[in-house]
């Protein structure tokens, strides 16, 4: 299934998209306008949900949503494929010798297709495409041959980094965290549709240009390595969004950052795409 949150005449629910059509999930018992809390409970409600079938709203119609807006845990990796682990040492980033995970607090969740603000006190914003996986049960000590059983599904992560302000503290957070610099989405494919998730295509443009394409199988922790290093420390619960890693292309080691008028489209192969905008923010109200 792809559910998806969903807006339609400022009323914003959840649904599920079959072909080009939003299925409104609403009525169905159980549901909620929590998608953290469809995935706690979507073993039990899997059956009601597949079987759905309206009302129904023409996707041209509505507002794509970020699809886990109440996500209590946002997690990335840093530099984990080869190719973007060595131009970001080429910018001045020590290559890690192990995996190398930052907070992006969850205030920064945007929509698939809502604007990303450029901040005024940042003239380095950049881009970065990455595959996201959404946890789909409370679990603890993981192992990586097991981790498969705990996702519920995947999107699309838009990990936009103010790359000065990862240098002005010891951790990314702050050069990670900028409200709006976290789009998600289009919508969570649940992962029984995605067989191989590390062998999907990736590709990020900005403003029609090519910049970043790469196959999720680069990375140099998979995401079920990733998935035990992380609950060897803390609990991971459903709804928690992990960001696999972005690959080479990014506009810091040319210089290439985003300005006001940017616009970026990301596609996954099976996960769809989004498109986010930049704005100034001074333009925001």
């Amino acid at each position: 299934m792809k559910l998806v949150r969903f807006t339609e005449q400022g009323h914003t629910r959840i649904g599920k998209v079959i072909n080009d059509r939003v299925i409104d999930l609403s009525a169905v018992p159980g549901v909620s306008e929590s998608m953290r809390q469809v995935i706690t409970d979507l073993p039990q409600l899997r059956m009601a949900l597949e079987k759905a079938r309206g009302p129904a709203f023409p996707l041209a119609d509505v507002q794509l949503e970020a699809p886990v807006h109440d996500a209590q845990k946002f997690l990335g990796i840093g530099m984990n494929y080869r190719q973007h682990a060595e131009e970001a040492r080429l910018a001045g980033i020590p290559i890690p010798e192990n995996q190398m995970w930052f907070n992006k607090q969850v205030s920064c969740i945007n929509g698939p297709f809502s604007p990303v603000v450029k901040p005024d006190a940042s003239n380095k914003m950049d881009y970065e495409i990455e595959l996201g996986v959404v946890i789909g049960k409370r679990c603890r000590h993981v192992n990586a041959r097991d981790a498969a059983a705990v996702i519920a599904g995947y999107l699309i992560v838009n990990d936009v980094s103010a790359r000065d302000w990862l240098h002005k503290s010891p951790t990314f957070t702050l050069g990670k965290s900028f409200d709006t610099h976290g789009p998600t989405g289009p919508w969570l494919t649940t992962a029984e549709e995605i067989p191989d998730p590390l062998n999907l295509e990736m590709t990020l443009y900005v403003n029609g240009e090519l910049r970043q394409h790469a196959c999720s199988g680069d990375m140099i922790y998979d995401i079920y390595a990733q998935i035990e290093y992380l609950s060897t420390v803390m609990t991971l619960e459903p709804g928690d969004i992990l960001a696999t890693g972005t690959p080479s292309g990014i506009g810091a080691p040319t210089g290439r950052f985003l300005q006001p008028g940017d616009v970026m489209r990301l596609e996954i192969e099976g996960l769809g795409h989004i498109e986010n905008s930049v704005v100034a923010e001074a333009a925001q109200p």
